[in-house]
């Protein structure tokens, strides 16, 4: 959470550079698709370039592997040469979880809550379930939607070993969330929103709305929105972009979090009683998390240095 803290600081104030996402999709299927995220960061904390190159396949699950897989190469910023490389999904799942629960933090009214609800039970919500259980160490209720029955139990499990004292609630409404919890994350593989009101919701609710497309135009525009990037999250047909093409105008977006952590904007707005925090998920956070990684791993000798990985000069090869 503190990397990925720095990392939006460094982006807020351009310390970096992330151009457009390559987006790789394929003929007749809707949810598949690979993306190149490329981007440097540099400020008071890294100097990194890199790229993580990311798939997701939503059918991988019923074949009984995960939906995403991803590798991270970082390079120097100084000779443009590959300094280490990642198997990835694990690093995205826990950034975009650090980056969700450290919203979470900066935008709950309540310091305190006591429920939270997931809308959906797959890998990401579990990283987010497991950093927002250290911001808001007293929960006690968890309230989990999911589409299958199956992955919610299974999810419930997975959540008692995180905290064996939880009451974990698996059939539920989306009412039924709004109704109990004050933080509700949404990590879903929807490809078009389906949330169109959030009538109920406690004041002062947060929606982490991490997954992007779950939210109608009329929930967003009516909310107090902060993102993580303006020009990206608003693409790719995001409930944002889809909002900013109804509207005409991005004025719904309130600040970025980055500034919040900067000081530079305030952590809500007090005449709005619904706070959404929509990451785009910025390709800098893979960068801080895979620099932090590598210092890790190079301190307790972890991992494998592979020697002459590099070719000779060309003057000295035959």
């Amino acid at each position: 959470m503190e990397v990925v803290g720095q990392a939006y600081q460094a982006h807020a104030k351009g310390y970096s550079i992330m151009p457009p996402n390559g987006y790789l999709r394929f003929p007749d299927m809707e949810k598949e698709r690979i993306i190149a995220k490329a981007a440097y960061l540099g400020g008071e904390h890294f100097y990194e370039a890199g790229i993580k190159w990311i798939a997701s396949f939503p059918n991988n699950l019923s074949k009984g592997i995960e939906r995403a897989s991803a590798t991270l190469i970082l390079n120097s910023a100084e000779t443009g040469r590959p300094t280490a490389i990642f198997e990835s999904s694990i690093i995205s799942a826990k950034r975009t979880a650090a980056s969700a629960a450290l919203a979470a933090k900066v935008m709950s009214k309540d310091k305190n809550p006591k429920a939270i609800g997931l809308v959906g039970c797959g890998l990401i919500n579990f990283e987010t379930l497991r950093f927002l259980l250290h911001v808001f160490p007293n929960v006690e209720d968890l309230y989990l939607l999911d589409l299958s029955e199956e992955r919610a139990n299974q999810f419930k499990n997975k959540a008692l070993e995180l905290k064996g004292s939880l009451n974990v609630i698996t059939k539920n409404t989306l009412q039924n969330l709004l109704a109990n919890c004050k933080v509700i994350a949404y990590g879903t593989t929807a490809v078009k929103p389906f949330t169109d009101s959030t009538e109920g919701h406690l004041p002062d609710a947060v929606i982490l709305h991490t997954s992007l497309r779950d939210l109608t135009e009329n929930v967003i525009v009516g909310a107090d929105n902060v993102v993580d990037d303006i020009e990206q999250v608003c693409s790719n047909k995001t409930s944002l972009h889809l909002s900013e093409i109804k509207m005409g105008n991005r004025d719904f977006i309130r600040t970025t979090i980055g500034d919040i952590l900067n000081g530079d904007a305030e952590p809500m707005d007090s005449n709005k009683n619904l706070r959404i925090f929509s990451p785009f998920g910025l390709g800098i956070l893979d960068l801080a998390v895979g620099y932090l990684v590598k210092k890790l791993a190079t301190e307790k000798g972890a991992g494998m240095t592979i020697e002459g990985f590099l070719p000779k000069p060309w003057t000295e090869r035959g």
